[in-house]
């Protein structure tokens, strides 16, 4: 799927996949949230969790390169290559998370991001790199990368587990 070009498109898919995440995972019951997944892999609780932080992650970014501060990516501390013991370490820190507690930190990022892409116009979403980046990516590039494209891939995942749990029921 291209990345989006323009607010309004941002706005869209940002909508679109949402809902989408929202409808799979409304109806999963605790003890299933919690369980691991594949090959000891993420639960979708920890999944859902993991999808709210990023995107807490990126706006603190977007604030960070707008005061002139030094963008620490992807967190203070670590750099791209060390990913696995950031979700790692983000894994423990949430280890006590509740399922019903993960669903309200997507749903409260995904609104602070909503209102962030609100709250920006065209130019200041797609007119530049972001800044503090370091590459070319834009803000929209961004905000799509920490919002919808990570509800498309916590999407899949969890398909992946419920299509397991019905295997295994058959």
């Amino acid at each position: 799927m291209p990345a989006a070009t323009n607010k309004i498109d941002l706005l869209e898919v940002t909508q679109r996949e949402f809902s989408k995440l929202e409808t799979l995972i409304q109806g999963i019951p605790d003890p299933l949230a919690q369980q691991a997944g594949p090959d000891n892999g993420p639960s979708i609780r920890e999944t859902i969790g993991h999808r709210a932080h990023w995107i807490g992650l990126f706006l603190g970014w977007y604030k960070d390169g707008q005061a002139g501060r030094e963008v620490a990516f992807p967190a203070p501390g670590y750099k791209w290559n060390q990913l696995p013991a950031y979700n790692a370490a983000l894994r423990r820190e949430q280890a006590g998370m509740q399922w019903s507690e993960a669903r309200q930190r997507l749903l409260n990022a995904h609104e602070q991001l909503v209102l962030w892409i609100h709250g920006m116009d065209e130019c200041a979403l797609y007119g530049g790199p972001m800044a503090g980046a370091r590459n070319s990516w834009t803000p929209g590039r961004w905000a799509e990368a920490s919002g919808p494209s990570h509800y498309r891939s916590a999407a899949k995942y969890i398909r992946s587990i419920l299509r397991g749990q019905t295997d295994q029921k058959a």
